[in-house]
């Protein structure tokens, strides 16, 4: 018996509807049992979420690292790497929430307040992620200073901060909305709260605003020398805070100078301008019967021979003052830092004494001559 095509493919059809019927039958079956079954159900919709969430994070990250990769500046890769966990937290957050609505829970406070905490949830998420990736960026800009000229190493824990700040204000009051809570009392105790904390810390918030005021005028930065005229203080700069300016003197003493102090004095920064060269003023009194130019000529080729002294500004001589008992030199240098100018006084001080010795010209000094009108009588 002979079968046409057109039979054959009708059997095949009749064959494959018994599984397909059977596996449809099998999952409404499922289906109506997790309909029936809210906490199963429910259980499911979580699973489920998580793995969605999982499967978003795996497809972003290999769809978007072909185009990160192609990049050269690392925000990218930030912008993933931070940006990656809080989507598969809200995908997660998600699913509690429909496993939420599918319990169908009869006591309205309690969706309220299922909602309100998967809601703050997603606030505290997305505010911690935002942080992260606004600290993150602006670590990069402080170390790219050709490109980002106002945030920079001295200046980014200012904006860290005030970002800091600012995000966790912004959550606070997010979270304030979504649990519908009256804010006008908060504001009120605040008020009274921040005028006694104003005048309990008026010298920290004083110590404060300075701060703020030195790291964005940047009169001084960390390494420079600096001089606080008045309290002769003197040393190089090793941190800046908010509150106070740590300086390490030549003796090795560590300074703590409050930001208050220093926003009301005059400051010598010897390191900051066109170059950090310092020029030393070494004074030099002679008798008057003392050749000048001579001592010009020695005075330059002792200036030539200190390894310390730069050769570019090229040493001077200067001829200052007619002194009371001398003729008042000044032999000029550059020091490549104002941390040499110590050690080249010393030896230019000691080659002079030397050498003027050597040369038998008279370093005069105070003399005092004491005349007795009479002879005391024995």
């Amino acid at each position: 018996m002979r079968i046409t095509q057109k039979e054959a493919l009708e059997a095949l059809d009749i064959q494959a509807e018994v599984p397909a019927s059977a596996l449809h039958d099998l999952l409404s079956h499922w289906l109506l049992e997790l309909t029936e079954n809210r906490l199963a159900g429910a259980v499911v919709l979580i699973v489920g979420a998580v793995i969605v969430g999982k499967a978003v994070s795996g497809i972003l990250r290999a769809t978007l690292s072909v185009w990160v990769k192609r990049s050269e500046t690392p925000l990218d890769d930030l912008t993933l790497q931070h940006l990656s966990g809080p989507l598969v937290q809200t995908t997660v957050l998600y699913g509690f929430w429909a496993a939420a609505v599918h319990l169908q829970l009869d006591d309205t406070g309690a969706r309220m307040f299922v909602l309100r905490v998967i809601q703050t949830m997603l606030v505290l998420i997305w505010s911690f992620a935002t942080l992260t990736l606004i600290d993150g960026f602006l670590r990069h800009a402080s170390k790219k200073r050709d490109r980002y000229k106002i945030v920079e190493n001295r200046t980014f824990p200012l904006f860290s901060n005030l970002s800091k700040l600012l995000l966790v204000g912004v959550a606070i009051y997010g979270v304030i909305l979504v649990w519908d809570v009256n804010t006008q009392a908060w504001l009120a105790s605040a008020g009274i709260a921040g005028l006694a904390i104003s005048f309990a810390a008026k010298d920290t918030l004083s110590n404060l605003f300075a701060g703020v005021f030195i790291i964005a005028d940047a009169p001084y930065r960390i390494g420079d020398y600096i001089v606080l005229q008045g309290a002769g203080t003197r040393g190089e700069v090793t941190s800046i805070g908010l509150r106070s300016t740590r300086v390490v003197t030549r003796d090795d003493i560590e300074i703590t100078i409050p930001n208050a102090v220093i926003g009301g004095a005059q400051i010598v920064n010897q390191t900051a301008g066109p170059s950090p060269k310092m020029r030393v003023r070494i004074p030099v009194g002679v008798a008057y019967d003392t050749d000048t130019d001579r001592l010009r000529a020695i005075l330059m080729e002792i200036a030539s021979e200190e390894p310390l002294a730069c050769k570019t500004p090229e040493p001077r001589v200067r001829f200052r003052l007619f002194g009371a008992s001398s003729l008042d030199f000044e032999l000029l240098v550059w020091v490549d830092d104002p941390e040499d100018r110590g050690r080249v006084v010393d030896t230019i001080l000691d080659a002079v004494l030397t050498r003027l010795r050597a040369e038998e010209i008279e370093i005069p000094y105070p003399k005092r001559d004491l005349y007795l009108k009479e002879q005391p009588s024995a």
